[in-house]
C-alpha cells in the first residue's frame, strides 16, 4: 500500500482511522468538545490544526516542546547524529550514553553520578523504584496523594486512583502508599516502619494543577528519609530542565534527592529519551548486578546527540535570562487578569515559566479550554485538580510572542467568564 503524504490527507480521514484504529474513545471526547484537533504545520511555539487553524500552545505536551516544536537546531543534531549513530546496543559501553551521562553529572547536585536511560517518563519511574528497592532490599513505595508518575507498572501503581483503578491496579496497595502533601507527621508516621524502599514526589505536583509544596516541606522528607532508612526520588519530568528558573525544581528547596528522574522535554520533541540520575547508594546495583536491567531503545546513540543538543541550549545564559523575564511577566499577567475579572481568575501557583491558573469553575478543562481554543490558544487543565488551568510557557518565547499570548489569552478568558 502507498500511503498519503501529510499534505494530501484530510484530517476527516484521520479522525475516521483514529476512531477505527487508534483511540476511539479519545477521539470522541474531542470532537464533542468541538476541539478535535489534528495537528498539521507546526514551527516554534505555534501549531496549526489540519483545518488552517493556527494556535499557540501554552501546554507544550507536559514540557515536552519546552525549545518549541520543530526546534532548528535539535533537528540539526538528529540529523548530523544520523551520520555516524543509531540506536547502538545496550550490551556495550557506549558513546551517546557516556557523553550525556558526563554532562547530566556536570548539570546535576553533587553526589548524582550514575545515568541510566530510558525511552520516557514512566519506564525511567519504574529504574528508579527498582534501584530503591535493590539499595534497601524492601518493596514499599510511598508518593503524594493527587500525584501522576505515569502510565505503566511500577508508575502506575504510584499515582492516584483514576488512572491505576480501572486497570485494577489498587490491588497494589500493599506495596505503594499514599499521603497527603505537606504533612510531614504523616509521611513519617508510614516511614517509621522502616519498611520503605523509597519516597517518590514530583517537585511540583502537575497534574493536581502545579501545586508547589510549602517552604521546607521536601526537605522535611528528605530528612525523614535519611532517619528511616528511604530513598528520596525526585520526579522533575515536567518541572525540570530549567523550567523554574533553575536547571530542577529541587534546587528551590535547599536539599540533594537520591535520584532525579528527566524526561518529556530532554528529548526537544524529536526524539524519545529520558533518564534516572543516582546517587552510589541508589546506583548499587549497577555495580554488582548491572546487566539485570536493559532498554533496547532507551539510551539510543541518537536520542543522546539529541538531548545534549537540548541541554546546551537550556543552559545558555540567554535562555536563562529569558526564563526569568517571561516569569516576572506571567505573573504580572495573571495578577492583571485576576483583578480584570473580578474572582473569575481565583487564584494561582508559580514558579519561573511554570503557572497553574485556578478558575472559579468545576472544570477549566470543559468551560476555559474551548474558549481559549477559539481565541487561538491551546491549553488544557489539570486532570486531578480540575478547576486548575495549566500555563506552560517555553523556555525561548520572544516578547512579540508572549505579547501575542497575552492578548488572545485575555480574550479567550473575558469568553469564558460572560459563557459562565
Amino acid at each position: 500500500m502507498v500511503y498519503k503524504t501529510l499534505p494530501d490527507v484530510k484530517k476527516e480521514e484521520i479522525l475516521d482511522l483514529s476512531m477505527k484504529y487508534v483511540n476511539p474513545g479519545k477521539t470522541q471526547e474531542w470532537i464533542d468538545r468541538e476541539i478535535n484537533i489534528v495537528m498539521g504545520k507546526r514551527e516554534g511555539y505555534y501549531f496549526w490544526d489540519m483545518d488552517g487553524r493556527k494556535l499557540l500552545d501554552i501546554h507544550l505536551n507536559g514540557g515536552v516542546f519546552n525549545l518549541g516544536h520543530r526546534n532548528p537546531e535539535v533537528i540539526q543534531a538528529m540529523i548530523d547524529a544520523t551520520q555516524d549513530f543509531d540506536i547502538g546496543n545496550h550490551h556495550f559501553a557506549s558513546t551517546g550514553r557516556a557523553l550525556l551521562a558526563n554532562e547530566l553529572n556536570k548539570l546535576t547536585p553533587e553526589g548524582l553520578c550514575y545515568s541510566v536511560f530510558s525511552s520516557g517518563g514512566g519506564e525511567a519511574v519504574e529504574v528508579a523504584i527498582k534501584s530503591a528497592r535493590y539499595a534497601t532490599q524492601r518493596r514499599k513505595v510511598v508518593s503524594i496523594k493527587g500525584c501522576y508518575h505515569g502510565h505503566t507498572g511500577y508508575a502506575l501503581a504510584a499515582g492516584d486512583s483514576m488512572y491505576k483503578a480501572p486497570f485494577r491496579g489498587e490491588g497494589d496497595a500493599d506495596c505503594f502508599e499514599q499521603v497527603p502533601l505537606n504533612d510531614l507527621d504523616a509521611m513519617e508516621k508510614v516511614l517509621k516502619k522502616e519498611d520503605v524502599a523509597a519516597v517518590i514526589i514530583e517537585s511540583i505536583l502537575a497534574t493536581y494543577g502545579f501545586m508547589i509544596p510549602e517552604p521546607g516541606y521536601l526537605a522535611g522528607v528528605k530528612k525523614l528519609c535519611e532517619k528511616y532508612g528511604a530513598l528520596y526520588i525526585a520526579d522533575e519530568v515536567q518541572t525540570g530542565l530549567m523550567r523554574t528558573g533553575k536547571m530542577w525544581s529541587i534546587e528551590h528547596e535547599g536539599f540533594i534527592p537520591d535520584m532525579i528522574v528527566t524526561a518529556k522535554g530532554l528529548g526537544g520533541g524529536i526524539y524519545p529519551i529520558s533518564a534516572t540520575i543516582m546517587n552510589e547508594k541508589a546506583g548499587k546495583w549497577l555495580r554488582e548486578i548491572g546487566r539485570l536491567h536493559c532498554s533496547t531503545t532507551g539510551g539510543s546513540e541518537i536520542g543522546c546527540m539529541v538531548a545534549m543538543k537540548v541541554l546546551e541550549i537550556t543552559n545558555r545564559e540567554s535562555t536563562v535570562n529569558t526564563i526569568l523575564k517571561n516569569s516576572a511577566r506571567m505573573k504580572s499577567f495573571a495578577d492583571y487578569i485576576r483583578d480584570k475579572t473580578d474572582g473569575f481568575l481565583a487564584d494561582y501557583t508559580h514558579r519561573g515559566v511554570i503557572m497553574g491558573l485556578k478558575f472559579d469553575v468545576e472544570d477549566a478543562g470543559k468551560t476555559i479550554t474551548k474558549p481559549l481554543f477559539d481565541a487561538g490558544v491551546w491549553a488544557h487543565n489539570s486532570r486531578l485538580n480540575p478547576s486548575f488551568l495549566q500555563f506552560k510557557l517555553g523556555l525561548l518565547a520572544d516578547d512579540s510572542y508572549v505579547d501575542e499570548l497575552f492578548e488572545k489569552m485575555e480574550d479567550g478568558i473575558e469568553r469564558a467568564r460572560k459563557l459562565r
